[in-house]
């Protein structure tokens, strides 16, 4: 994947958490997911479909520790595991940076419409995108745990 269609989810993940969650963090060097590894990095995950000039999905994946402080910033409670009221502020989470990276995307000729998220969690679940292409992992981390982004997309244009 280019690393121009790469920014745009680095730049949105940033500013919502940011705004949203007053927590900052910090991108990691992207790489490819192993063909082998299905399991989330987390604990709880939400994806998106998204569907345009090019089909695909975004997902993020976070470790119990990093959601439960993000759930605290946001949410103004402290939770000690990961209920239903976080599970659906993951998927406003994913909702909220899909919808800002697609901002960005159609400034470099990608107009995307998107679905409704998909939730899961517990320890090894999986993620399943909508496409059956190459996953880009994009790691971060925050003062609260790591947390990383998934795109899968099957345009030529995102993968040359």
């Amino acid at each position: 994947m280019k690393v121009e269609y790469i920014q745009p989810f680095i730049l949105a993940t940033r500013k919502v958490l940011s705004t949203m969650a007053f927590m900052e963090s910090k991108p990691k060097k992207p790489y490819l997911k192993s063909e082998e590894k299905f399991e989330a990095y987390g604990e709880i995950s939400g994806v998106i479909e998204l569907n345009g000039e090019s089909r695909g999905s975004i997902g993020i994946n976070f470790s119990e520790d990093c959601i439960l402080k993000i759930a605290l910033q946001m949410l103004g409670e402290e939770f000690d595991k990961i209920t239903d009221d976080i599970a659906d502020m993951v998927g406003e989470l994913v909702n909220m940076i899909s919808g800002d990276a697609r901002r960005e995307l159609v400034k470099l000729g990608f107009n995307f419409t998107a679905g409704i998220p998909v939730m899961s969690k517990g320890l090894n679940h999986q993620i399943k995108h909508f496409v059956q292409e190459r996953v880009i992992i994009i790691p971060f981390q925050t003062d609260g745990g790591d947390f990383y982004i998934e795109t899968c997309f099957d345009s030529k244009k995102f993968l040359e």
